[in-house]
């Protein structure tokens, strides 16, 4: 492979320049472990059904004939809502679990260098790669600067929003006591009323939505015009560079 000129090897981690280098020389590193690729998977999986769930739950399908007791779609889709809000809410948990013990990129999703100027110079040189008006960027051997922007204030916020308002509106059900209650029954007079949380609730949803087409694009747009793997590090765990 050849190799990289030095301006091209981003400056923000000693360690990612060191595994850059070593790419260089085997065309790949081992950047994600096998449980932030889990997470990863688990995770979109738990997004989706949250956000056909939570569709429904906002406009309810039309009402069915018969007894009420003979039908319970509604029931279902509230079901399948709230198990996948708590795999959701148990899963940033690990997360930020693994952020701890795991490897120096399982922490870029929870921190951003932004009192870096070198940092905003190469999210620069991002956007205009993604507006297609630059040359190929350099090797990133974790997230780019500019994905791992999106990811923590895009993503990691949003998410944690939604658990915060999700859990605050199931505490309703659950009834005054109950543990969601307690950890989040302040949210609802925080807002104001209920109709508050959930309007706040369902635009948050719409956002997520809006970044994970954006995220699927970047990712599959990087994979054909980029310089290293994405679609297929997040199931093996190797970051692939292209010559």
């Amino acid at each position: 492979m050849p190799a990289t000129h030095p301006s091209h090897v981003p400056t923000l981690s000693n360690d990612d320049a060191a595994e850059v280098a070593k790419a260089m020389s085997i065309k790949s590193v081992y950047v994600y472990e096998a449980p932030v690729r889990i997470w990863h998977w688990v995770n979109a999986l738990a997004i989706t059904v949250l956000a056909i769930t939570g569709y429904f739950i906002g406009s309810p399908l039309p009402t069915m004939p018969g007894e009420a007791s003979d039908h319970f779609v509604m029931g279902y889709i509230r079901f399948a809502h709230f198990a996948a809000g708590y795999l959701l809410a148990v899963g940033l948990l690990g997360r930020m679990y693994w952020a701890v013990v795991g490897n120096h990129h399982a922490r870029e999703l929870f921190w951003v260098p932004i009192f870096q100027r070198a940092y905003w110079q190469e999210v620069w040189g991002m956007v205009k790669w993604y507006a297609f008006v630059s040359a190929r960027p350099g090797r990133y051997v974790g997230h780019n600067p500019l994905a791992r922007f999106a990811m923590f204030f895009m993503f990691f916020l949003t998410a944690v929003f939604m658990v915060v308002t999700g859990f605050a509106l199931y505490a309703e059900g659950a009834q005054m006591g109950s543990w969601q209650d307690k950890l989040f029954g302040w949210v609802i007079p925080l807002f104001g009323q209920s109709q508050d949380v959930h309007t706040w609730h369902h635009l948050g949803m719409w956002s997520l939505i809006c970044f994970v087409i954006l995220h699927v694009y970047a990712a599959i747009r990087e994979d054909i015009m980029g310089r290293s793997s994405v679609v297929s590090t997040m199931v093996s765990g190797h970051r692939t560079f292209k010559d």
